[in-house]
């Protein structure tokens, strides 16, 4: 075995997760090897760090501004969603009126008719065609639950 595959088994002989045979044959080869002693004293020092490591807990305070901002950005989604929707039943229900208004005025000449009533449809079309678009990737998209 080469000195690599002794610094690979470093932290298991640290932790107890060798075999008696990979224990013996690793406390051999420390016995000749100093750089594979120096990498073992500095697992040490690492194990030792890091168990002096304490966790704190926040302040309450802290906490209340936590759940303030939860509740700031709930209220503002929850504004922008109803503003949308607003939005969109009044566009839809402008359009209809528009379209109702265009065929039955006498003095709009036919051709600007259909073409009035084609742009609203291609708008239409193009709207249903992103929304479902951006429906199916929110529902297949792999990150949204991750942290950005």
């Amino acid at each position: 075995m080469t000195c690599n595959d002794y610094k690979d088994l470093l932290m298991g002989y640290l932790d107890g997760e060798l075999s008696e045979g990979q224990k013996q044959e690793l406390e051999k080869h420390l016995q000749t090897c100093s750089a594979c002693r120096e990498e073992l004293e500095s697992f040490r020092k690492l194990i030792a760090i890091t168990d002096e490591v304490t966790l704190l807990e926040p302040e309450d305070k802290l906490w209340e501004l936590y759940w303030g901002g939860i509740y700031n950005r709930i209220e503002r989604s929850l504004g922008w969603m109803l503003f949308g929707i607003a939005a969109i039943a009044l566009l839809i229900y402008g359009g209809f009126e528009t379209v109702k208004a265009l065929v039955k005025d006498p003095t709009i000449g036919i051709i600007l008719k259909i073409g009035i009533c084609a742009m609203i449809g291609g708008l239409v079309i193009l709207f249903v065609s992103v929304l479902r678009e951006r429906l199916f990737f929110w529902n297949h998209d792999r990150y949204k639950d991750v942290r950005r």
